[in-house]
């Protein structure tokens, strides 16, 4: 019999780049936990391709919890921010904790104030975390409001392996979000970017995977 048994938790990701920031949050936040991590990194190609979440796409990413859960997952997450609506038919279809990439941070944006940035490096996920955005303040009767702006040649500085230039670029971008309560850097690669932010905003600078795993450690342990 297996004594003391590590909680496993599947890590689920469509670009490379996501996988050292979240190990990070988890060996910060929840080292005990023993994490998997699955990548298909041709969804998020796929998807810019065909310009929005098909139904294709979306069997794809429900197979992959489904996967997940086969392996003995206690929990999964999500890394990549444009696919929340087949997220939530994976969540729908499983017994066990599933977080969409940035659940956690909206939540606790709208903790922060009405007037909350968001800072995202990938083009097709702006929607759908605009979508999530609204829904959620809806739901908590906020009525907060959010200023979105997309720095697309970050992500390419990061494909070319250029860290220093990416963090550059979106510490500039963030000059144009004043008077916010919370800025959001939106995808989990940009959360390396949180110090050359943090520098220039005035208000709390919040990443997408210290917020999950804080929530994924409540209820999953």
């Amino acid at each position: 019999m297996i004594q003391n048994k590590k909680i496993r938790i599947v890590l689920i990701h469509a670009m490379p780049f996501s996988i050292d920031p979240i190990e990070q949050a988890f060996s910060k936040l929840w080292p005990e936990t023993q994490t998997v991590n699955i990548l298909d990194d041709s969804l998020s190609q796929d998807l810019l391709e065909a310009g929005s979440l098909t139904e294709k796409i979306t069997e794809r990413i429900i197979a992959l919890a489904e996967y997940a859960l086969g392996i003995g997952a206690d929990g999964i997450l999500y890394t990549c921010s444009a696919f929340g609506d087949a997220i939530e038919q994976a969540k729908e279809k499983l017994n066990i904790p599933v977080l969409k990439p940035n659940e956690a941070m909206f939540e606790e944006a709208l903790k922060a104030g009405t007037k909350i940035g968001m800072l995202a490096t990938f083009g097709p996920s702006i929607p759908s975390l605009e979508s999530e955005f609204r829904t959620l303040s809806n739901l908590t009767n906020t009525g907060a409001k959010l200023t979105s702006i997309l720095q697309k040649e970050a992500l390419a500085a990061l494909r070319a392996g250029d860290k220093e230039e990416h963090n550059r670029l979106l510490k500039k971008a963030a000059t144009s979000l004043t008077g916010c309560d919370a800025v959001m850097l939106a995808q989990f690669s940009a959360s390396q970017a949180f110090a050359s932010v943090n520098e220039i905003v005035d208000c709390p600078v919040l990443t997408s995977p210290h917020s999950a795993v804080a929530k994924l450690k409540r209820e999953v342990a």
